[in-house]
């Protein structure tokens, strides 16, 4: 019976996770970073070419091809459809989540292990990565592995630890290159408490492993180059450091970090700040403080700055959270305050900002009927689960009523299509033109010369995704045989000057492009 009621208790912590990660509905991708890398991905299956990353016919040399050998197979294998392309970013999402259940375990408790994944499902930055077709979640979550992976090692020496810490460097580095060395240098107080790892064969034997997709992938592409692979990799590692678009002030991580944890942001920082003076347990100490603290140093130092950088320590803000409430609502001290923020103060903000929504800006964010109810009844929801948080609770009561706000606001977020459907309306509008008899088994070719800015790039990106029969890119229209369907930016005025040319299709949301047929 116990047993029985065991595996009913893991079963329910497992589908409690399930709204907050699959979403089954209509999606569509933003242009940057993720419609870029599926539509590598498309012409990695198209083109069968599984080594150089291409833009049209041209190499991409500033990056590896991890990510998008992982769309294009996940595709290969399931089908050319919008939901494999998410499959490998959902894998690492689910991954995720439970290497932060085992660190709790490992810091803390079990009791209340499944505390931490829920506060991190329920950050915004962790909730809205989980739902992109990009790398940096893979990557985060390849991180948080490594970390995981130290903590046993430090525990109990174990040549599966010390293998799995060596694999995750160099796949790592197979998602984002020489980033990887930021976390490995943040961890370095903890490596140096255990200094015979590299040492160890089975952490070199690992190393070996990790570093095999890239080794096969830097052989594979150098055929093709003037030079070794790592000097553009590097080229795109040094403008990155020097002053570019993304640049941002030294300042930057420290308010952009409280804001895309919300709304665990103060009990985090809390966490952060017990674990640093309070703690006396050295390895806790070096992991839950030291190592996202020297980590947020380099990132602030390093020119590039953005707001996904910090997700490969959103598990350790996570499990800091966890401890900030435990903390705060256990406190004689703090504990009447908290409660009177958490249960007036924040659902009345929240409330307010429905009202402000509904006055000032529900007419120009141009949602949909479905994204204003669901949005409007997450943030209810989540006002009013936190308005009954009482001062008698229990901290188990606590722990269920501050996250059952979070996780229905994010539930309902997700199931409105707003995180997955990103481009809506440049979606419905290209399926309504591609259920035209005109453009039925029609290959419709990419005047790429007009791609001459980051508006023209992003647009067609998204277009040449939902194109069904996509073509090559070619240099201008005079190259377009009789009959050849392209998308093009020229002016209406100058396709008509020349008699040749007739506009098929040209809609606002499509603009700057226009779809054109060469008479």
């Amino acid at each position: 019976m116990i047993e029985r009621n065991n595996n009913f208790e893991k079963v329910l912590k497992i589908f409690l996770f399930v709204p907050l990660i699959f979403y089954y509905g209509k999606r569509s991708y933003i242009a940057f970073d993720e419609g870029f890398y599926a539509l590598q991905a498309r012409w990695i299956i198209e083109k069968g070419n599984w080594v150089i990353p291409l833009w049209w016919d041209e190499y991409v040399l500033d990056r590896t091809n991890g990510l998008q050998v992982l769309i294009a197979k996940s595709q290969e294998i399931f089908g050319k459809n919008i939901f494999a392309a998410y499959l490998p970013t959902t894998i690492a999402a689910i991954l995720m989540l439970l290497i932060t259940y085992k660190l709790h375990e490992e810091f803390f408790d079990k009791d209340y292990a499944i505390v931490s994944p829920l506060i991190l499902s329920t950050t915004y930055l962790w909730f809205d990565y989980s739902h992109l077709a990009t790398q940096d979640l893979i990557y985060s979550c390849l991180v948080t592995i490594g970390v995981f992976s130290l903590v046993k090692i430090k525990k109990n020496k174990s040549n599966f630890y010390l293998l799995l810490f060596g694999i995750w460097i160099g796949l790592a580095f197979m998602m984002k290159t020489f980033l990887v060395a930021v976390p490995l240098a943040a961890l370095s107080p903890y490596l140096f408490t255990k200094r015979n790892l590299v040492l160890d064969k089975f952490f070199w034997i690992g190393l070996i492993i990790g570093f095999i997709p890239y080794l096969i992938w830097s052989y594979s592409i150098n055929s093709y180059l003037d030079q070794n692979i790592i000097f553009y990799l590097f080229g795109k590692f040094n403008f990155l450091s020097n002053k570019n678009d993304s640049t941002n002030p030294f300042y930057y991580y420290f308010w952009n970090i409280p804001t895309t944890f919300l709304p665990w942001s103060i009990f985090s920082s809390f966490g952060l700040i017990l674990n640093t003076f309070e703690n006396k347990d050295k390895n806790k100490k070096l992991i839950l403080t030291y190592f996202p603290l020297i980590l947020i140093l380099i990132l602030s130092i390093f020119s590039t700055k953005t707001p996904y950088y910090p997700l490969q320590i959103s598990s350790i803000l996570s499990l800091n959270s966890y401890v900030g409430i435990k903390y705060l609502f256990c406190s004689k001290r703090c504990k009447s305050i908290v409660v009177f923020i958490t249960s007036k103060l924040i659902p009345l903000l929240i409330i307010s900002l429905v009202i402000t929504y509904f006055i000032f800006f529900k007419s120009s964010l141009n949602f949909t009927p479905k994204e204003n109810i669901f949005i409007i009844l997450g943030l209810i929801s989540f006002s009013l689960a936190w308005s009954f948080i009482r001062y008698k609770m229990n901290l188990k009561e606590i722990f269920i009523t501050l996250i059952i706000g979070p996780y229905l606001l994010t539930s309902l977020i997700l199931q409105s299509g707003l995180f997955t459907d990103r481009s809506r309306e440049l979606r419905e509008t290209m399926e309504y033109l591609s259920s035209l008899d005109i453009l039925k088994n029609q290959i419709i070719k990419v005047d790429k010369t007009n791609i001459k800015n980051a508006k023209e790039q992003s647009k067609i990106i998204r277009i040449s995704l939902l194109t069904p029969n996509l073509g090559d890119g070619i240099e201008s229209i005079e190259k377009m045989k009789p009959s050849d369907l392209a998308w093009s930016t020229l002016f209406s005025k100058e396709l008509y000057d020349v008699d040749s040319y007739q506009i098929i299709y040209d809609n606002e949301i499509l603009s700057p492009w226009k779809l054109i047929r060469k008479n």
